[in-house]
């Protein structure tokens, strides 16, 4: 299990549209260090990790922040985001060594995933399959339209909340988004472009400490969570 042969691709290209302030959100600190941080240094803790490539906007992939030197250099890579996510999780796939045989993505949103977490994704990967973390939802789930109107009820039974990092044999990951861009297919789940092939993709446990800071009260929110985690 402590082969390195696992590369890990850091989507951090995002614009923060949605969070107040000129800094990017995957720069801010939170939890005593900054986001993006939290997440490379605790991939590269894993003895299985060969690379780690860190995808960020274009402005900031030939001047990175410093802070993000503190990581080991010799397993980092930044690569260049692109116009999408799917186009950016390209990007990084096509500048990971090609010793990397299977392939974590993690939005870098989301900068407490826990150890057991990554471990459940990275062993069913090795098993041949794409595998997704997921918590099953609790409350009920309406379908509307775009005037909000409710038009049906769903069966939460059968429904999951996806969380990243997800991992994938890198044949798999590699053949879905090369597919993907030939179609002119966009998605924010790279689970979802395997799928479209016909790829079995596996729902392992995930984890409420996984949680995805998207707005100004998530920072307060995973501000306390890294208080009672740590």
């Amino acid at each position: 299990m402590n082969k390195p042969d696992v590369g890990v691709i850091i989507v951090a290209a995002g614009t923060s549209s949605r969070t107040e302030g000129a800094e990017l959100k995957q720069f801010r600190w939170v939890g005593g260090k900054p986001m993006l941080l939290h997440s490379v240094q605790t991939f590269q803790e894993r003895k299985d990790v060969r690379m780690v490539v860190v995808v960020l906007p274009k402005m900031y992939a030939g001047d990175p922040p410093p802070w993000l030197f503190q990581c080991d250099t010799d397993r980092l890579l930044v690569s260049v985001g692109g116009k999408e996510r799917s186009d950016s999780v390209r990007h990084g796939l096509e500048d990971l060594t090609t010793d990397a045989e299977i392939v974590a993505v993690h939005d870098a949103a989301r900068p407490f995933a826990p150890e057991t977490m990554i471990d459940r994704v990275i062993r069913e990967a090795r098993n041949g399959h794409g595998a997704v973390p997921g918590l099953p939802v609790v409350d009920t789930l309406k379908q509307v339209n775009p005037d909000r109107v409710v038009i049906d009820t769903l069966e939460r039974n059968s429904v999951w909340r996806i969380q990243t990092p997800q991992a994938f044999p890198r044949e798999m990951l590699e053949k879905a988004h090369q597919e993907a861009l030939f179609a002119n297919v966009q998605s924010t789940d790279d689970a979802a472009l395997c799928e479209r092939l016909g790829y079995e993709v596996v729902i392992v446990s995930g984890s409420e400490k996984a949680m995805k800071i998207t707005t100004e009260e998530d920072f307060s929110r995973a501000e306390a969570l890294s208080i009672w985690s740590g």
